[in-house]
């Protein structure tokens, strides 16, 4: 029995949250969390804490600032009410991609956003398929980062038989991710030399690799406008792939993603549920959602019993 845990979450992925708590077979926590009218974030814990190990399941998707702040404050409010232990359930982290100086006085937001969740009461973090690996050594608290990879596997084992799948990277950062995809296949690897034009712009070079003939998954570990990936399916098409689908763990879908992917050269694109799908991307038909609840929920049960979350990590 999870007679001492208690499991909240604030408005960014409420969905989630009930499937972990229900796999979990606990209530969800009551937390009223809203806004005064000035837009301020405001909390309310409605429930005893005191002594408890506090689970707070919370992405920080977009809205980024206002759902950081929900979690900022809930970790703060749940810690100055006596909890135990806090662990910061964070399935997808906002601000991930600015990681480490690629300019003059540029920001390491990643850093700074791990310095505010340390420094609101977090005493463990859990989050899935982080950006950056090094991003877990931004904290001075343990950090489990999870792969959405069992997931992605169970399905594309399904539904992409045979030896005629190549994996393909989308980006030179993402290799070392698509390599281990396709290992676990039996695929075969490509890699797509991309040069930035800007931010979130991008323009496909060269294909490193045999695509000929071939069915092709693009691999990333998040989907944010969709401009690499389409790019990337228009030139893996004009290479010569039989067909094109994508793969990611984060569909964050921002701005043009949805019609850039409706006139894509792309089968279908598979994502998690890590973060909530807008309406126009809950009615593009291409796009399949599958729940890391299940991944989650075993990660939070094991921190609870302070069992081994080693066996989750592949």
């Amino acid at each position: 029995m999870l007679e001492r845990i208690r499991v909240f979450t604030g408005n960014a992925n409420v969905t989630l949250a009930q499937k972990i708590s229900e796999n979990l077979g606990v209530s969800l926590g009551k937390a009223h969390v809203t806004a005064f009218s000035d837009g301020e974030t405001r909390v309310e814990i409605n429930e005893n804490v005191r002594g408890m190990d506090v689970f707070i399941i919370q992405p920080t998707c977009p809205p980024v600032n206002i759902t950081l702040m929900e979690l900022l404050i809930m970790i703060d409010a749940v810690r100055r009410s006596s909890a135990d232990r806090i662990t910061a359930v964070i399935p997808y982290y906002g601000y991930g991609r600015q990681d480490r100086k690629v300019a003059p006085r540029a920001p390491i937001s990643a850093k700074l956003v791990a310095d505010l969740i340390t420094q609101a009461g977090a005493n463990r973090v859990l989050a899935m398929d982080l950006h950056a690996g090094q991003i877990q050594g931004f904290f001075n608290i343990p950090v489990d980062n999870l792969f959405a990879t069992p997931v992605l596997l169970e399905y594309i084992k399904k539904n992409y038989r045979g030896d005629n799948i190549v994996i393909v990277s989308p980006d030179t950062g993402g290799v070392e991710r698509a390599r281990a995809f396709g290992k676990r296949l039996g695929a075969s690897l490509a890699i797509i030399d991309k040069r930035r034009e800007g931010p979130n712009e991008a323009q496909v070079m060269n294909i490193i690799g045999h695509v000929k003939g071939k069915k092709v998954i693009l691999l990333d570990d998040l989907i944010d406008t969709a401009g690499t990936v389409v790019q990337s399916a228009k030139a893996l098409k004009e290479e010569g792939a039989i067909e094109v689908s994508a793969c990611c763990t984060h569909p964050i879908l921002s701005g043009p993603a949805i019609e850039r992917i409706e006139q894509s050269e792309m089968k279908e694109v598979i994502v998690t549920d890590t973060v909530p799908l807008h309406e126009k991307a809950k009615a593009c038909s291409r796009i399949k959602v599958l729940s890391v609840s299940g991944l989650l929920s075993e990660a939070v049960r094991r921190i609870y019993y302070n069992d081994s979350v080693s066996s989750l990590f592949i």
